[in-house]
C-alpha cells in the first residue's frame, strides 16, 4: 500500500506543487507561457481558463506525463523533470474523457489499475474502493455502458486505488448530472479532510466557489493566483444588482455605456460592472432613481471576475499586435 496520509491540511509547511516559469510549446503555438504557481498541501485548488488556455498541458506537465520546454518544480517532493516515474506513483490523475476500458467490467477496470501500480491484496482493495465508491453492485457491468454519473465515480476511484497523496483532476464533471456532481464534491471535499491536495480544472463557476485557492490562465498566461475569497476584491471591479421591472430596457440603455465594462441577466436580477467605480455610478445614475428598480451595490461574483480578467486580457493582446 502507498503511506501514510497527512492527518490535515498545511498550509504553512512544504507545499504539494511548486513550478517556476514552466513553458510549453507545440510548433509555433506557446501553449503555457512562464507559468509560475505554488499550490499548499490539503487544499482544493480550482484552476480556471476558458478551452484552450493551456489548462490541460499545465496538469500533464505537473504530473510527469508530459516534459516541459522550459522551467522547473517539484510535486510532492519530487523534480518534475528528473524523478517523473517516481511522481506518477503518488499521484492520482482523472482526465477530462473517461478513458478506462469500455469492453471491461468495473471489476476488470479496477484489477488492471491496482496491476499497474503493484498493488499488494489486489482483490481486497479492489473490493475496498468498489465498498468505498458505491461500485459493488456493477461490479460485473461493462464499463462502457455506464451512465455519465457511474463513469465519472469508476474514473475517480481508479484515480484514488493507489492511495494517492496528490490528486489531479481535468474538467472531471464535465457531461454529468447535477446530483453527480454535488456527489463528487462532497467526496472531493473528504479528500481533503483527510489531507490529500486536489487540483481542478473547471469552467462552473458553482464548483469554483467551493475552492480553498483559485488560478485563473488565458493562452498560457497566468491572470490571477489567489485564495477564493480574496479574488474578487483583487479584480477592482465594483457590481450593481437590479431587480424590478423593465430590466430589459435597463440592459439594453447601459449595455456599452462609458463606465460599464458588464451587463449580465442572473435569474431575476441584472448585474452590472465595472473597474472605475465614479464612472459607473454616473452611468447607472438616472436608472437608480427610476421607480419600480431596486438597486443594490455588491461584491462581484467570479463569473463577473473572470469575464473582466479575459476581456482585459485580450484587449492588451489587441493593443501589442497593433502596435
Amino acid at each position: 500500500m502507498s503511506e501514510a496520509l497527512p492527518s490535515a491540511k498545511d498550509e504553512s509547511g512544504p507545499p504539494a506543487i511548486e513550478v517556476h516559469d514552466l513553458r510549453k510549446t507545440f510548433g509555433d503555438l506557446v501553449a503555457v507561457k512562464d507559468l509560475s504557481m505554488t499550490v499548499p498541501q490539503g487544499v482544493i485548488y480550482g484552476f480556471l481558463g476558458p478551452n484552450g488556455s493551456g489548462k490541460t498541458t499545465t496538469i500533464r506537465m505537473m504530473c510527469g506525463l508530459m516534459k516541459p520546454d522550459g522551467g522547473s518544480g517539484t510535486a510532492l517532493g519530487y523534480d518534475i523533470l528528473k524523478e517523473a516515474d517516481e511522481l506518477k506513483r503518488h499521484v492520482g490523475y482523472m482526465t477530462q474523457r473517461f478513458s478506462l476500458y469500455g469492453d471491461l467490467t468495473v471489476r476488470q477496470n479496477l484489477n488492471f489499475i491496482a496491476r499497474m501500480y503493484s498493488i499488494p491484496n489486489v482483490r481486497e482493495r479492489v473490493d475496498e474502493t468498489m465498498e468505498e465508491y458505491g461500485l459493488t453492485q456493477r461490479a460485473d457491468q461493462m464499463a462502457g455502458v455506464l451512465s455519465g454519473g457511474w463513469k465519472q465515480r469508476l474514473a475517480l476511484a481508479a484515480s484514488m486505488l493507489h492511495g494517492p497523496r496528490l490528486l489531479l483532476l481535468d474538467e472531471p464533471t464535465a457531461g454529468v448530472d447535477p446530483v453527480a456532481r454535488r456527489d463528487f464534491w462532497d467526496r472531493i471535499r473528504d479528500m481533503t479532510r483527510r489531507g490529500i491536495t486536489v487540483l481542478v480544472s473547471t469552467h462552473y463557476m458553482d464548483e469554483a466557489i467551493q475552492c480553498d485557492h483559485l488560478c485563473f490562465i488565458l493562452n498560457g498566461v497566468k491572470l490571477v493566483d489567489a485564495p477564493a475569497a480574496d479574488v474578487p476584491a483583487q479584480s477592482g471591479l465594483t457590481t450593481w444588482r437590479v431587480t424590478g421591472r423593465d430590466l430589459r430596457r435597463v440592459s439594453d440603455a447601459l449595455e456599452g455605456a462609458p463606465g460599464v465594462e458588464q451587463v449580465a441577466r442572473f435569474g431575476d436580477a441584472l448585474h452590472i460592472s465595472g473597474a472605475d467605480e465614479a464612472a459607473l455610478d454616473r452611468a447607472t445614475e438616472r436608472w437608480r432613481a427610476e421607480p419600480g428598480l431596486e438597486w443594490e451595490r455588491r461584491k462581484p461574483g467570479l463569473e463577473e471576475v473572470f469575464i473582466h480578467l479575459t476581456a482585459q486580457a485580450r484587449a492588451a493582446q489587441a493593443d501589442k499586435e497593433a502596435a
